[in-house]
């Protein structure tokens, strides 16, 4: 297919921002995985925005932020037998992964001491 349009889609929202359309993958996934921009899915469609670019997996549906020029960005979902393809091709990259356990529990973040310097971030 050359046209996300000529495929069966659901809208979940439109007109939102790349941010918004992150957040709403992340709380509404069953697995989020992080993709940069540029990430082809469905053989033809490229995935733009700013990063981290969430694509999700909720049962066998693809959940993915979906741009189209004049008219803003959107979060959509097929679930078809490309989209299964597609969310065990992800799980096989092993492109950077986030359970719905992970996304929940922000204890591994505060746990993290500080940076104390604008030079220790470039150590890391």
């Amino acid at each position: 297919m050359s046209c996300i349009e000529q495929m069966k889609y659901t809208i979940h929202l439109q007109r939102i921002s790349f941010k918004e359309a992150r957040e709403y993958i992340e709380k509404n996934s069953d697995e989020v995985y992080y993709v940069s921009p540029g990430y082809k899915i469905f053989k033809d469609y490229y995935i733009i925005g700013i990063p981290p670019i969430a694509v999700g997996a909720k049962g066998n549906a693809l959940v993915f932020p979906y741009t189209k020029p004049c008219h803003g960005s959107f979060v959509l979902s097929i679930d078809n037998e490309d989209s299964i393809k597609e969310i065990n091709r992800l799980r096989e990259t092993g492109k950077e992964k986030a359970t719905t356990t992970v996304k929940k529990s922000k204890s591994t973040e505060s746990s993290r001491s500080p940076l104390t310097s604008y030079g220790d971030m470039w150590k890391k």
